[in-house]
């Protein structure tokens, strides 16, 4: 049985973080229970379209633009004029990290690189690290990786918390 979403939220008031009004406004919403608070994945963050169980238990509809992405404390006001309160979870990343000179596999490494885009699975680079976001179980991207058989390349897990917000890229096939 499919759910029915209950609130639709579409108006972004800003970031309670950044904000010492909306952060006093949502305390008093809260106190007058006219408040929702949902938890999302850092992933669903970016999406246009989000459907969310605040922790009241009510479906949450979040209509957003694509071209940002939700960060914790953001609020929005819903249509039936309650204020929702963004949570980001915690997550969990794969980290590439190399135990020998990368320069002798470079070719090996533009080819990965090449096979994790057409995956869709996205990355970011920092500090001689590739970060892989976990869009999918991590066994089959291990599984993917492990087939270059690139010396020295090791794979790791970190957490990263929901401020640490990361800008990964992001490949598609629409033109534009």
């Amino acid at each position: 049985m499919v759910e029915q979403i209950r609130e639709i939220a579409e108006t972004y008031l800003g970031n309670l973080t950044k904000d010492a009004n909306l952060e006093e406004r949502v305390k008093s919403a809260h106190t007058l229970d006219n408040y929702l608070e949902i938890y999302l994945s850092q992933t669903d963050s970016c999406k246009g379209r989000i459907q969310a169980q605040s922790t009241s238990g009510i479906i949450v509809g979040i209509i957003k633009n694509r071209d940002w992405s939700l960060s914790e404390g953001d609020v929005f006001i819903t249509k039936s004029g309650k204020l929702l309160l963004i949570h980001l979870q915690e997550q969990k990343l794969m980290v590439l990290s190399f135990t020998e000179p990368v320069e002798n596999y470079a070719i090996e490494l533009f080819h990965l690189g090449h096979v994790l885009g057409n995956h869709h699975w996205p990355i970011i680079i920092k500090k001689n690290k590739i970060y892989i976001q976990l869009i999918i179980d991590a066994a089959i991207i291990e599984a993917t990786i492990a087939k270059f058989k690139i010396p020295g390349l090791k794979i790791d897990y970190e957490s990263c918390s929901s401020q640490e917000h990361l800008q990964f890229s992001y490949h598609s096939h629409n033109s534009q």
